[in-house]
């Protein structure tokens, strides 16, 4: 069974009816300038040995994946983490969109999920508990009472299994154990990277469970498609179709409701630069300190991009397809430029933004939402793709 939701825009449709509006390092590399410190930043693809270590007794790695036209990933085994993706920009030099480090170390310490993986459940389950077939499940709390991305050592600080299918496919694999940061069943998940041809990375991801459970599983890279230690992403452009919001409590919880975009900061159908309107006074961007939210994606499918960015100063463009119903839109509001990033610069606030395809938040505890139940003989399964091009 797929769990995937296709079309949920009728759903959608039925649900707002009647709410209120309110090995060595790669050769691709090239050098880059950026504007705020009139410094030259050189993109590669990091040293295998930074990343091969030892992990909670699991020896880490990073492998690298390249297409016919020299576009370049690397991810690493541990937390399954994007670590770079080497794209031409409209001049033809090979520019580092990923936010991310030099060596596995920095993954271990900084927090905010570069890159990784996300599971068992992505994004937040509100007050750390769900209910299953009648029966409550308490999990690890880690953000204000409510579980984030899994909880406490989630997907992301976990050692992957991986294996090269190829020059340009990585599938990695994890067993989460049954009880994990409290959610139920042996979860086996595999998760696909591939690098395409015509320059995009699909990830493809699977699960199934021997007891009934919730699956959520997501990417939380932090992309600048000006380049990695390029600055601000506010100048960037953004365009998302999607008619709602499911706005959200002061502890980022969804309410159950739908909020229409329509007149509001929040609406992208036409595309938008991020930092135009991210300052207004509106309760959902206080709430958020900025954008992070849940975007209901309108109808949809994998033949159709549904967000599009854009970098202002490369011209680089990234197109988002997804089998998944929503995206969560993350202005890197609380970045706090702690570490240091590839490329010399710092994490610093709004130089990179995520754009996660996922099911909804809290959506065990919220009946109207499309469902993340998942049970034995059940297999979740979902694609999504971040292809790129360059603005003519």
């Amino acid at each position: 069974m797929n769990i995937s939701v296709k079309n949920f825009s009728a759903a959608v449709m039925l649900a707002a009816a009647g709410l209120t509006a309110c090995n060595q390092p790669a050769k691709t590399s090239s050098t880059s300038t950026d504007d705020s410190t009139k410094t030259a930043v050189t993109y590669a693809i990091p040293a295998e040995a930074n990343f091969q270590d030892k992990i909670d007794g699991k020896t880490t790695d990073l492998y690298t994946l390249k297409n016919k036209n020299g576009v370049t990933a690397a991810i690493t085994s541990f937390g399954g983490r994007l670590v770079s993706l080497l794209v031409p920009d409209k001049a033809g030099k090979m520019t580092d969109v990923v936010i991310g480090f030099d060596s596995v170390k920095p993954y271990t310490v900084a927090g905010d999920f570069y890159g990784a993986t996300i599971g068992r459940y992505g994004n937040r389950i509100g007050g750390a508990k769900f209910t299953l077939e009648g029966k409550v499940y308490n999990l690890s709390a880690n953000d204000h009472g409510n579980t984030l991305h899994g909880g406490t050592n989630g997907f992301d600080m976990k050692v992957w299994d991986a294996k090269k299918l190829g020059d340009n496919q990585l599938e990695i694999d994890y067993v989460s154990k049954d009880g994990e940061n409290g959610f139920p069943g042996n979860l086996s998940v595999k998760v696909t990277y591939a690098l395409t041809d015509d320059n995009a990375l699909k990830i493809s991801y699977e699960a199934t469970t021997d007891k009934p459970t919730v699956c959520n599983l997501t990417n939380h890279a932090y992309w600048n498609l000006n380049g990695v230690s390029s600055g601000t992403i506010l100048n960037h452009t953004l365009q998302i179709d999607a008619d709602n919001i499911t706005p959200v409590d002061s502890t980022l919880i969804p309410t159950g409701k739908m909020l229409p975009v329509a007149g509001t900061p929040f609406d992208f159908k036409a595309e938008h630069v991020i930092g135009e309107r991210i300052g207004q006074d509106n309760d959902q961007l206080k709430k958020g300190k900025g954008y992070d939210h849940n975007w209901v994606l309108n109808k949809h499918d994998l033949n159709t991009p549904i967000t599009t960015l854009t970098g202002d100063k490369t011209g680089i463009v990234m197109q988002v397809y997804t089998e998944e119903p929503g995206i969560q839109f993350y202005s890197g509001n609380f970045m706090a430029g702690k570490y240091t990033i590839k490329g010399g610069g710092k994490n610093d606030y709004r130089n990179g933004l995520c754009l996660e395809t996922q099911h909804f938040p809290d959506s065990p505890n919220k009946p109207a939402f499309p469902t993340t139940e998942l049970k034995p003989g059940q297999t979740y399964k979902t694609v999504s793709i971040y292809k790129f091009s360059v603005k003519k």
